[in-house]
């Protein structure tokens, strides 16, 4: 091992205050049912969108509007666009749409800031190379020929299963997303946009002169065949009978209607949702008929509004901040009965997700992200969950325990293979790999394999509530863990800030599995994180390292990094080492006199190099998690981890 003798960095009064200061704080931030739910706060992309929805459907509040606006502006870069997160690199996409966005507001185009940020579009090629995505939003407003974006005829709705592209093939949120969108590009209906907004002067070359809107990806053999299917749909799509697109759209609004899910959303996520929205107007449907108005309500419920300045949030995070805060919580020492009880409410007993397309024997026993998404529970929520019923030590959670194990036993990855024995977010097998190569997927997010940090989860649960590392479920994940340890000793992180994110998220699920903390995947794991401490005692980590960034590397420590790295390096074994001392001492010095931390920087992610995010609860449970565990096991007569976080 490579334990060092501690540094006295950290006064033992000085941890006691930090930690008591910090479960004050985030008892502040409790709701009165027992339940966390902080802001989720992603690039301008999202509020820009918002803005545009209500001018596609002429409800526009300028009240809300102008604080957009406000925070629009703030947002933007110091190269003149807007940024995918924090501090970070002009993105293009997110730039066309934040310009429209405050064009529609009524910022005046001449004034320094439109003039920055269209002169950094123009030379960053034009709004033309903007991405899918972004060109279907300019096709609704009439800024670009419907050619401009891939053929997906809605009779998508119609293929069976063992077509080479079915819905059931891909992501829950690229389905969510694409149904309601399969009606608009066949629909192809123009925003009403009554103010009369239009954007000509971000294009290098007039839209109608654009003869090479569908492009990249197509280097490799599906993405050339899928370039010829997209050509071959062109000229085959009016042709195709009408009784048949009746049908297919009368499928989609079936599908959209099915999973409503009340004021929560179709799928829980703002671009399901706003589709649905314009869907449902595209449709006819009155704006007070039960299906429109639950949908426009859904968007709304998103947004986040002061005194001075408005965005919207892509989604919420109730049962993931619960969860999680409860666990800072409880390793602090405090009882988290009220949050639990709220979070065993919430647990999905009685709907088949999409799920069951994979696994039709399986019962339910999920937890969702949102307060509601019953069709679209995830194993880590679940798992973060089952962890903090079982912490609880309450004999009424057994059952649900029991249920959450079975679930997620069932949705382990099978078939063989490299991903075989891991598991992903919200569906097992989710790995058509061909799909990302269809021109429609330029941003590579349409699939869900299984990752090592979700994995990690997963084998923390089940082996935190009993199961052995010689069960075959634990013996193929461990395998499946060890196949994707880096050669540098860390893990992916594909849902946080990440090389950090997922050795943390591994470490920790190693020593639940009960591997000696000598094993090598365990020390070479932990000698990464040592090897990425920064001076300050800190750790912080870029989203660009999901590009070309050097892993483990930012220009600043955040709170949230520090925490995952010390916990673990605990789980590893290595309370005892002068790097955990200097990283506890980071995080007691750098706290606020109100007992919470500051992070601006992105510690999350939506989808690598295309949208991430910033929770605003990670500040805060994630290093009073951190420093209450150095205070337990500095404590204690075994520095051995006893939870699976």
């Amino acid at each position: 091992m490579t334990t060092e003798t501690a540094v006295a960095d950290v006064a033992p009064d000085g941890l006691d205050e930090t930690i008591a200061d910090a479960a004050d704080a985030l008892t502040r931030r409790r709701h009165g049912d027992g339940h966390w739910v902080f802001e989720l706060e992603a690039d301008a992309t999202i509020p820009a969108e918002y803005v545009l929805l209500e001018h596609f459907l002429d409800r526009i509040d300028a009240p809300l509007q102008a604080k957009i606006g406000v925070y629009l502006r703030a947002t933007q870069g110091a190269h003149g666009g807007w940024p995918l997160f924090h501090d970070g690199a002009f993105d293009i996409s997110a730039s066309v749409k934040a310009y429209f966005a405050l064009k529609a507001i009524g910022d005046d185009p001449g004034a320094p800031h439109m003039r920055r940020a269209r002169e950094a579009i123009l030379a960053a090629g034009g709004a033309e190379r903007a991405n899918v995505f972004t060109r279907a939003q300019l096709a609704l407003f009439g800024q670009v020929p419907w050619r401009a974006v891939p053929v997906m005829p809605v009779e998508i709705m119609l293929l069976p299963r063992w077509f080479p592209f079915h819905l059931s093939k891909v992501s829950y949120w690229s389905r969510t997303v694409v149904v309601p969108l399969l009606v608009l590009m066949t629909k192809r209906p123009i925003a009403r946009n009554p103010r009369g907004v239009h954007i000509p002067e971000l294009f290098r070359t007039p839209p109608a002169d654009i003869r090479d809107w569908i492009r990249g990806q197509y280097r490799s053999s599906w993405g050339k065949f899928f370039r010829r299917v997209d050509q071959v749909l062109r000229a085959a799509t009016p042709l195709f009978p009408a009784f048949g697109q009746r049908r297919a759209i009368e499928k989609a609004v079936a599908f959209v209607t099915e999973r409503l899910n009340g004021d929560d959303g179709l799928g829980g996520i703002y671009p399901a949702i706003a589709n649905s929205v314009m869907m449902f107007d595209t449709l006819g449907f009155a704006p007070d008929h039960p299906a429109a108005a639950i949908a426009w309500k859904a968007v709304r419920k998103l947004l986040v509004e002061t005194e001075d300045r408005a965005y919207c949030q892509p989604c919420l995070s109730p049962v993931w901040d619960t969860g999680l805060a409860g666990h800072a919580m409880m390793e602090a020492g405090f009882g988290v009965d009220e949050s639990c009880r709220w979070l065993l409410e919430k647990q999905i007993l009685d709907v088949d997700g999409d799920w069951t397309v994979r696994r039709p024997g399986l019962r339910p026993g999920g937890w969702a992200f949102q307060y509601e998404n019953p069709h679209y529970p995830d194993v880590d929520d679940t798992a973060v969950v089952g962890m903090l019923l079982d912490r609880a030590g309450d004999p009424a959670y057994t059952e649900s325990i029991a249920r959450a194990r079975e679930w997620i036993i069932g949705m382990q990855s099978k078939g063989g293979g490299a991903l075989d024995g891991g598991w992903g977010a919200f569906e097992p097998e989710n790995i058509h790999l061909h799909l990302n190569h269809i021109p429609f997927a330029d941003h590579g997010a349409l699939l869900d394999p299984p990752t090592s940090d979700v994995t990690a989860r997963c084998v923390s649960f089940l082996a935190q509530i009993g199961m052995g590392a010689d069960d075959l479920v634990m013996v193929r994940a461990l395998a499946f863990l060890r196949r994707e340890q880096e050669t540098d000793g860390s893990w992916f992180g594909r849902w946080g800030t990440n090389y950090i994110y997922g050795t943390w998220s591994v470490l920790c699920a190693l020593n639940a599995a009960g591997l000696d903390h000598d094993d090598p995947a365990i020390r070479r794991g932990a000698e990464w994180l040592l090897s990425v401490q920064r001076d300050d005692g800190g750790w912080g980590e870029d989203e660009e390292t999901y590009a070309n960034a050097p892993p483990g590397h930012y220009r600043s420590s955040t709170p949230s990094q520090t925490a995952w790295a010390l916990l673990g390096l605990m789980a590893a074994g290595e309370t005892g080492h002068s790097a955990v001392a200097r990283g506890v001492a980071y995080l007691t010095r750098t706290r606020r006199a109100d007992g919470e931390w500051s992070e601006e920087p992105y510690t999350a992610v939506g989808f690598p190099r295309v949208f991430y995010l910033r929770y605003h609860g990670y500040r805060l449970y994630f290093p009073l998690m951190a420093l209450a565990r150095y205070r337990t096991l500095r404590d204690a007569n075994t520095k051995r981890v006893q939870h699976g976080f």
